[in-house]
């Protein structure tokens, strides 16, 4: 009796910590983003990001996830374009006209989420805030997530409005010649620790 008791202890501290806590291996991760610039369209990708993930189906009352990122990191594969989206007219990502959220670097995104729900077998949906510059706003993230073992693959996307955000100062605020509309892409692979 004694030996079950110890396997049913060791199995209420070890199972709950794989199934909840995560950790996101970023060589096959990405963190992407799509707009359209004078007509053509942009494919782009934050390069520096990191994420805090603790997520367990059965449980969704106690899933949490916060990703910060840094603005400078953004790559479109032209260096003038990434020039003039990480300026104070666009993402601001030296942090020059912002304070960054407590606890992180100048020039930082982070993404906090405040409640998941299950919206089907693999599919969810994650509320919760994106800020940027100095704005603060609610997002919904739908997602799907697909765990097999000790990994698991998650991928999502979202339309947002960059001018919610500041995102696109003065000539650039309006639709014309770069859109307000940009798609958030990620593709994320985690492993339970």
């Amino acid at each position: 009796m004694k030996y079950l008791s110890a396997f049913a202890l060791a199995a209420a501290l070890v199972v709950p910590a794989a199934a909840a806590n995560w950790t996101v291996d970023p060589a096959r991760s990405t963190l992407g983003f799509e707009f359209v610039a004078q007509g053509a369209p942009v494919t782009a990708a934050f390069k520096e990001w990191t994420a805090t993930i603790s997520f367990d189906p059965a449980d969704l009352s106690t899933a949490n996830a916060r990703v910060v990122i840094s603005l400078m990191s953004a790559n479109s594969g032209s260096r003038e374009r990434d020039g003039k989206m990480t300026s104070k007219s666009w993402f601001d990502a030296k942090g020059e006209s912002f304070a960054a959220p407590e606890g992180v670097p100048p020039g930082s995104a982070v993404f906090q989420t405040t409640a998941f729900r299950q919206t089907g077998d693999t599919t969810y949906e994650a509320d919760g805030t994106l800020t940027m510059r100095d704005a603060t706003k609610p997002v919904t993230l739908p997602f799907t997530l697909v765990i097999e073992g000790a990994e698991a693959h998650m991928t999502g996307s979202v339309t947002l409005n960059r001018n919610d955000w500041g995102v696109g100062q003065g000539q650039y605020a309006g639709d014309d010649p770069v859109a307000t509309a940009v798609k958030v892409n990620i593709d994320l692979y985690a492993t339970a620790q």
